[in-house]
Protein backbone atom coordinates (compact mmCIF):
# COMPACT_ATOMS: atom_id res chain seq x y z
CA UNK A 1 0.00 0.00 0.00
CA UNK A 2 2.10 2.57 0.82
CA UNK A 3 4.27 2.04 -2.73
CA UNK A 4 0.40 3.00 -4.35
CA UNK A 5 0.65 6.32 -1.92
CA UNK A 6 3.89 6.77 -2.83
CA UNK A 7 2.70 7.07 -6.45
CA UNK A 8 -0.02 8.91 -5.75
CA UNK A 9 1.93 11.53 -3.36
CA UNK A 10 4.25 12.03 -6.17
CA UNK A 11 1.21 13.00 -8.90
CA UNK A 12 -0.40 15.17 -6.10
CA UNK A 13 3.14 17.30 -6.48
CA UNK A 14 3.10 17.05 -9.79
CA UNK A 15 -0.09 18.64 -10.07
CA UNK A 16 0.77 21.36 -7.23
CA UNK A 17 4.08 22.47 -9.53
CA UNK A 18 1.61 22.37 -12.94
CA UNK A 19 -0.97 25.03 -10.65
CA UNK A 20 1.90 27.16 -10.67
CA UNK A 21 2.99 27.19 -14.23
CA UNK A 22 -0.48 27.15 -15.85
CA UNK A 23 -0.44 30.72 -17.25
CA UNK A 24 -3.83 31.38 -18.71
CA UNK A 25 -4.93 28.03 -19.88
CA UNK A 26 -8.30 27.86 -17.34
CA UNK A 27 -9.62 24.46 -18.99
CA UNK A 28 -6.34 23.19 -18.09
CA UNK A 29 -6.13 25.04 -14.27
CA UNK A 30 -9.54 23.89 -14.02
CA UNK A 31 -8.69 20.16 -14.79
CA UNK A 32 -5.84 20.32 -12.60
CA UNK A 33 -7.90 21.74 -9.70
CA UNK A 34 -9.90 19.35 -9.86
CA UNK A 35 -7.55 16.24 -10.12
CA UNK A 36 -6.05 17.85 -7.01
CA UNK A 37 -9.17 17.83 -4.94
CA UNK A 38 -9.86 14.35 -5.99
CA UNK A 39 -6.38 13.18 -4.44
CA UNK A 40 -6.05 15.90 -1.36
CA UNK A 41 -8.14 13.53 1.14
CA UNK A 42 -5.86 10.37 -0.30
CA UNK A 43 -2.72 12.30 0.64
CA UNK A 44 -3.86 13.88 3.46
CA UNK A 45 -4.44 10.62 4.94
CA UNK A 46 -1.07 8.83 3.67
CA UNK A 47 0.94 11.43 5.65
CA UNK A 48 -1.00 10.96 8.92
CA UNK A 49 -0.54 7.50 7.91
CA UNK A 50 3.75 7.78 7.29
CA UNK A 51 3.95 10.28 10.86
CA UNK A 52 1.96 7.56 13.02
CA UNK A 53 4.51 4.63 11.41
CA UNK A 54 7.38 6.81 12.58
CA UNK A 55 5.87 6.74 15.54
CA UNK A 56 5.37 3.87 16.03
CA UNK A 57 9.05 2.68 14.96
CA UNK A 58 10.51 5.16 17.45
CA UNK A 59 8.38 3.78 20.38
CA UNK A 60 9.31 0.88 19.55
CA UNK A 61 12.82 1.53 19.50
CA UNK A 62 12.50 3.31 23.22
CA UNK A 63 11.13 -0.20 24.55
CA UNK A 64 13.90 -2.43 23.05
CA UNK A 65 16.64 -0.08 23.69
CA UNK A 66 16.44 1.62 26.76
CA UNK A 67 17.12 1.43 30.69
CA UNK A 68 14.90 3.51 31.83
CA UNK A 69 11.56 1.67 33.10
CA UNK A 70 8.90 5.32 33.24
CA UNK A 71 10.12 6.03 29.64
CA UNK A 72 9.44 2.58 28.39
CA UNK A 73 5.87 2.83 30.17
CA UNK A 74 5.41 5.51 28.68
CA UNK A 75 6.24 4.20 24.96
CA UNK A 76 4.52 1.21 25.78
CA UNK A 77 1.22 3.26 25.89
CA UNK A 78 2.44 5.53 22.82
CA UNK A 79 2.79 2.15 21.17
CA UNK A 80 -0.98 0.48 22.16
CA UNK A 81 -2.37 3.98 20.89
CA UNK A 82 -0.60 3.94 17.82
CA UNK A 83 -1.45 1.08 16.69
CA UNK A 84 -5.02 1.12 17.16
CA UNK A 85 -4.34 4.56 15.26
CA UNK A 86 -2.48 2.84 11.83
CA UNK A 87 -4.82 0.53 11.44
CA UNK A 88 -7.84 2.78 11.54
CA UNK A 89 -6.04 4.73 9.27
CA UNK A 90 -5.32 2.01 7.15
CA UNK A 91 -8.90 1.33 6.45
CA UNK A 92 -9.34 5.04 5.75
CA UNK A 93 -7.26 4.60 3.31
CA UNK A 94 -8.39 1.36 1.96
CA UNK A 95 -11.92 3.19 1.37
CA UNK A 96 -10.05 6.45 -0.31
CA UNK A 97 -8.45 4.03 -2.93
CA UNK A 98 -11.66 1.88 -3.64
CA UNK A 99 -12.49 2.29 -7.63
CA UNK A 100 -14.97 4.89 -7.77
CA UNK A 101 -17.96 4.22 -9.77
CA UNK A 102 -17.03 7.04 -12.74
CA UNK A 103 -20.98 7.11 -13.40
CA UNK A 104 -21.99 8.77 -9.40
CA UNK A 105 -21.60 12.40 -9.94
CA UNK A 106 -24.00 11.85 -13.05
CA UNK A 107 -27.97 13.33 -13.74
CA UNK A 108 -30.24 9.88 -13.51
CA UNK A 109 -33.21 8.66 -15.88
CA UNK A 110 -35.88 6.93 -13.68
CA UNK A 111 -37.94 4.55 -15.23
CA UNK A 112 -40.63 3.03 -12.92
CA UNK A 113 -43.85 0.45 -14.81
CA UNK A 114 -46.52 -0.75 -12.81
CA UNK A 115 -46.10 -4.72 -12.85
CA UNK A 116 -48.51 -7.21 -11.11
CA UNK A 117 -51.24 -6.04 -9.61
CA UNK A 118 -53.59 -3.87 -12.82
CA UNK A 119 -55.06 -0.65 -11.69
CA UNK A 120 -53.71 -0.83 -8.43
CA UNK A 121 -49.78 -1.47 -9.12
CA UNK A 122 -50.37 1.53 -11.57
CA UNK A 123 -51.52 3.46 -8.45
CA UNK A 124 -48.24 2.10 -6.90
CA UNK A 125 -46.28 3.44 -9.51
CA UNK A 126 -47.27 6.98 -8.87
CA UNK A 127 -46.78 6.37 -5.62
CA UNK A 128 -43.04 5.78 -5.89
CA UNK A 129 -42.65 8.48 -8.45
CA UNK A 130 -43.76 11.27 -5.56
CA UNK A 131 -41.50 9.58 -3.25
CA UNK A 132 -38.43 10.00 -5.56
CA UNK A 133 -40.04 13.20 -6.39
CA UNK A 134 -39.92 14.11 -2.72
CA UNK A 135 -36.72 12.86 -2.25
CA UNK A 136 -35.39 15.03 -5.32
CA UNK A 137 -36.94 17.79 -3.31
CA UNK A 138 -35.67 17.38 -0.01
CA UNK A 139 -31.62 17.35 -1.71
CA UNK A 140 -32.13 20.21 -3.79
CA UNK A 141 -32.61 18.49 -7.25
CA UNK A 142 -34.51 18.86 -10.23
CA UNK A 143 -37.20 16.38 -11.40
CA UNK A 144 -38.49 16.65 -15.54
CA UNK A 145 -40.74 14.05 -16.51
CA UNK A 146 -39.54 12.90 -20.12
CA UNK A 147 -42.26 10.33 -21.01
CA UNK A 148 -45.53 9.23 -19.17
CA UNK A 149 -48.34 6.59 -19.77
CA UNK A 150 -51.53 7.42 -17.07
CA UNK A 151 -54.52 5.51 -15.88
CA UNK A 152 -57.84 6.15 -15.28
CA UNK A 153 -57.55 6.44 -12.02
CA UNK A 154 -53.89 8.62 -11.88
CA UNK A 155 -51.74 5.96 -11.45
CA UNK A 156 -48.64 5.27 -14.12
CA UNK A 157 -48.40 2.03 -16.49
CA UNK A 158 -44.70 3.91 -16.80
CA UNK A 159 -43.33 6.94 -15.98
CA UNK A 160 -39.71 7.76 -17.16
CA UNK A 161 -38.27 10.80 -15.65
CA UNK A 162 -34.43 12.56 -15.37
CA UNK A 163 -33.55 13.41 -11.54
CA UNK A 164 -30.64 16.49 -12.28
CA UNK A 165 -28.39 16.85 -9.16
CA UNK A 166 -24.15 16.39 -8.35
CA UNK A 167 -24.27 12.79 -7.07
CA UNK A 168 -27.72 11.63 -8.17
CA UNK A 169 -26.53 8.74 -9.68
CA UNK A 170 -24.56 7.67 -6.24
CA UNK A 171 -27.77 8.03 -3.67
CA UNK A 172 -30.30 6.72 -6.69
CA UNK A 173 -28.53 3.25 -7.80
CA UNK A 174 -29.65 1.40 -5.68
CA UNK A 175 -33.27 1.41 -6.47
CA UNK A 176 -33.00 -0.56 -9.45
CA UNK A 177 -35.04 -3.29 -9.25
CA UNK A 178 -38.62 -4.70 -8.33
CA UNK A 179 -40.88 -3.05 -5.31
CA UNK A 180 -43.92 -4.67 -3.73
CA UNK A 181 -46.22 -2.95 -1.93
CA UNK A 182 -48.97 -4.93 0.34
CA UNK A 183 -51.99 -3.27 0.96
CA UNK A 184 -55.84 -2.53 0.68
CA UNK A 185 -56.27 -1.38 -2.96
CA UNK A 186 -58.89 1.58 -3.72
CA UNK A 187 -60.81 -0.35 -5.48
CA UNK A 188 -61.29 -3.38 -3.30
CA UNK A 189 -64.43 -3.44 -1.99
CA UNK A 190 -64.27 -6.06 0.39
CA UNK A 191 -61.43 -4.79 2.28
CA UNK A 192 -58.49 -7.65 1.84
CA UNK A 193 -55.15 -6.79 1.28
CA UNK A 194 -53.52 -7.28 -2.35
CA UNK A 195 -49.71 -7.37 -3.49
CA UNK A 196 -48.75 -5.82 -6.19
CA UNK A 197 -45.23 -4.89 -7.69
CA UNK A 198 -43.93 -1.96 -9.96
CA UNK A 199 -39.94 -1.47 -11.42
CA UNK A 200 -37.83 0.95 -10.75
CA UNK A 201 -34.46 1.12 -13.13
CA UNK A 202 -32.29 3.64 -12.52
CA UNK A 203 -29.48 4.52 -15.83
CA UNK A 204 -26.79 7.47 -15.56
CA UNK A 205 -27.38 9.71 -18.06
CA UNK A 206 -25.07 9.83 -20.66
CA UNK A 207 -23.95 12.66 -22.97
CA UNK A 208 -23.10 12.35 -26.55
CA UNK A 209 -19.33 11.92 -26.22
CA UNK A 210 -20.06 8.89 -24.11
CA UNK A 211 -22.28 7.23 -26.06
CA UNK A 212 -22.47 7.87 -30.18
CA UNK A 213 -25.23 6.81 -31.88
CA UNK A 214 -24.93 6.45 -35.74
CA UNK A 215 -27.40 7.24 -37.81
CA UNK A 216 -27.23 4.14 -39.58
CA UNK A 217 -28.06 2.46 -36.67
CA UNK A 218 -31.29 3.87 -35.51
CA UNK A 219 -35.04 3.67 -36.98
CA UNK A 220 -37.16 7.54 -36.19
CA UNK A 221 -41.01 7.14 -36.62
CA UNK A 222 -43.40 9.83 -35.56
CA UNK A 223 -47.44 9.53 -35.19
CA UNK A 224 -49.85 11.75 -33.27
CA UNK A 225 -49.49 12.16 -29.76
CA UNK A 226 -52.06 9.95 -28.05
CA UNK A 227 -53.77 10.77 -24.51
CA UNK A 228 -55.51 8.77 -21.71
CA UNK A 229 -58.02 6.16 -23.56
CA UNK A 230 -56.58 6.34 -26.36
CA UNK A 231 -57.96 10.01 -27.95
CA UNK A 232 -55.48 12.24 -30.01
CA UNK A 233 -54.17 14.97 -27.90
CA UNK A 234 -52.45 16.65 -31.00
CA UNK A 235 -53.36 17.49 -34.07
CA UNK A 236 -49.80 17.26 -35.88
CA UNK A 237 -47.52 13.91 -35.91
CA UNK A 238 -45.21 15.45 -32.95
CA UNK A 239 -44.97 11.74 -31.29
CA UNK A 240 -41.56 10.06 -31.75
CA UNK A 241 -40.25 6.83 -31.71
CA UNK A 242 -37.13 5.98 -32.17
CA UNK A 243 -35.91 1.72 -32.59
CA UNK A 244 -32.28 1.19 -31.95
CA UNK A 245 -31.42 -1.41 -34.46
CA UNK A 246 -28.83 -3.35 -33.04
CA UNK A 247 -30.14 -3.70 -29.91
CA UNK A 248 -34.03 -3.73 -30.68
CA UNK A 249 -34.49 -1.27 -28.01
CA UNK A 250 -37.48 1.27 -28.73
CA UNK A 251 -37.92 4.12 -27.07
CA UNK A 252 -40.89 6.33 -27.30
CA UNK A 253 -41.65 9.99 -26.41
CA UNK A 254 -45.22 12.36 -26.85
CA UNK A 255 -45.46 14.45 -23.86
CA UNK A 256 -43.59 17.62 -25.40
CA UNK A 257 -45.74 19.69 -27.94
CA UNK A 258 -42.90 19.55 -30.42
CA UNK A 259 -41.52 16.65 -32.27
CA UNK A 260 -37.90 18.09 -31.73
CA UNK A 261 -38.26 18.19 -27.98
CA UNK A 262 -39.81 14.45 -28.35
CA UNK A 263 -37.05 13.43 -30.55
CA UNK A 264 -34.50 14.95 -27.81
CA UNK A 265 -35.66 13.14 -24.77
CA UNK A 266 -36.15 9.82 -26.52
CA UNK A 267 -32.33 10.07 -27.58
CA UNK A 268 -31.29 10.96 -24.12
CA UNK A 269 -33.42 8.34 -23.14
CA UNK A 270 -31.87 5.69 -25.58
CA UNK A 271 -28.53 7.02 -24.85
CA UNK A 272 -28.88 6.11 -20.97
CA UNK A 273 -29.79 2.63 -21.70
CA UNK A 274 -27.23 1.76 -23.67
CA UNK A 275 -24.44 3.19 -21.26
CA UNK A 276 -26.12 0.99 -18.85
CA UNK A 277 -25.59 -1.79 -20.95
CA UNK A 278 -21.90 -1.22 -21.45
CA UNK A 279 -21.37 -0.67 -17.95
CA UNK A 280 -23.36 -3.89 -17.02
CA UNK A 281 -21.29 -5.37 -19.17
CA UNK A 282 -17.89 -3.91 -17.42
CA UNK A 283 -19.03 -4.94 -14.35
CA UNK A 284 -19.61 -8.64 -15.38
CA UNK A 285 -16.31 -8.43 -16.46
CA UNK A 286 -14.38 -7.14 -13.44
CA UNK A 287 -16.72 -8.99 -11.11
CA UNK A 288 -15.97 -12.66 -12.93
CA UNK A 289 -12.39 -11.40 -13.08
CA UNK A 290 -12.29 -11.09 -9.11
CA UNK A 291 -14.33 -13.84 -8.11
CA UNK A 292 -15.66 -11.57 -5.93
CA UNK A 293 -20.06 -11.15 -5.26
CA UNK A 294 -21.26 -7.73 -4.92
CA UNK A 295 -25.04 -7.00 -5.32
CA UNK A 296 -25.91 -5.24 -8.57
CA UNK A 297 -29.46 -4.63 -7.92
CA UNK A 298 -30.43 -5.75 -10.93
CA UNK A 299 -34.15 -5.13 -12.19
CA UNK A 300 -34.94 -8.53 -11.90
CA UNK A 301 -34.48 -8.55 -8.12
CA UNK A 302 -37.28 -7.95 -5.58
CA UNK A 303 -35.63 -5.23 -3.47
CA UNK A 304 -37.92 -3.72 -0.96
CA UNK A 305 -41.87 -4.09 0.35
CA UNK A 306 -43.86 -1.59 1.49
CA UNK A 307 -46.33 -3.20 4.25
CA UNK A 308 -49.22 -0.79 4.75
CA UNK A 309 -51.10 -2.59 7.34
CA UNK A 310 -48.17 -2.64 9.62
CA UNK A 311 -46.60 0.90 8.30
CA UNK A 312 -43.49 -1.33 7.59
CA UNK A 313 -40.84 -0.87 5.00
CA UNK A 314 -38.59 -3.91 4.82
CA UNK A 315 -35.48 -3.74 1.95
CA UNK A 316 -34.53 -7.16 1.58
CA UNK A 317 -30.79 -6.80 0.39
CA UNK A 318 -29.75 -5.80 3.89
CA UNK A 319 -32.65 -7.40 6.37
CA UNK A 320 -33.62 -3.83 7.59
CA UNK A 321 -37.41 -3.11 8.42
CA UNK A 322 -38.51 0.39 9.40
CA UNK A 323 -41.88 1.04 10.92
CA UNK A 324 -42.39 4.56 9.24
CA UNK A 325 -44.24 3.93 5.78
CA UNK A 326 -45.68 7.47 5.11
CA UNK A 327 -41.88 9.15 6.10
CA UNK A 328 -40.48 6.97 3.86
CA UNK A 329 -43.06 7.24 0.66
CA UNK A 330 -42.36 11.72 1.86
CA UNK A 331 -39.10 11.04 0.79
CA UNK A 332 -37.31 9.42 3.56
CA UNK A 333 -35.12 6.73 2.01
CA UNK A 334 -31.65 8.30 3.22
CA UNK A 335 -31.39 5.28 5.96
CA UNK A 336 -32.05 2.30 3.71
CA UNK A 337 -29.62 4.45 1.27
CA UNK A 338 -26.45 4.90 3.72
CA UNK A 339 -27.29 1.28 4.86
CA UNK A 340 -26.58 0.18 1.39
CA UNK A 341 -23.79 2.22 0.40
CA UNK A 342 -21.84 1.70 3.46
CA UNK A 343 -22.72 -2.83 2.18
CA UNK A 344 -21.84 -1.58 -0.91
CA UNK A 345 -18.34 -0.19 0.47
CA UNK A 346 -17.88 -3.24 3.15
CA UNK A 347 -18.17 -5.36 0.62
CA UNK A 348 -15.78 -4.10 -1.99
CA UNK A 349 -13.36 -3.92 0.85
CA UNK A 350 -13.05 -7.77 1.77
CA UNK A 351 -12.90 -8.14 -2.44
CA UNK A 352 -9.96 -6.25 -2.23
CA UNK A 353 -8.11 -7.71 1.03
CA UNK A 354 -9.14 -10.74 -0.64
CA UNK A 355 -7.32 -9.65 -4.09
CA UNK A 356 -4.20 -8.59 -1.90
CA UNK A 357 -4.24 -11.76 0.17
Amino acid sequence: MLDKLSKIEKRFQDIEDALLNVGEDYKKAAALAKERAELEPIVEKARAYRRALEQRDEARSILEESDDAELRELAKMELDDLEGQIQNLEQEIKRLLLPRDPRDERNVIMEIRAGAGGEEAALFAADLFRMYSRYAERKGWKVEVLSANTTGLDGYKEIIFRIQGKGAYSRLKYESGVHRVQRVPVTESQGRIHTSTATVAVLAEADEVDIQIPEKDIKIEVFKAGGAGGQHVQKNATAVRITHLPTGIVVQCQDERSQYQNKLRAMSILRARLYEMEERKRREQMEAERRAQVGTGERSEKIRTYNFPQSRVTDHRIHMSLYNLPEILDGDLDPFIDELTLRDEAERLAALDQDEA
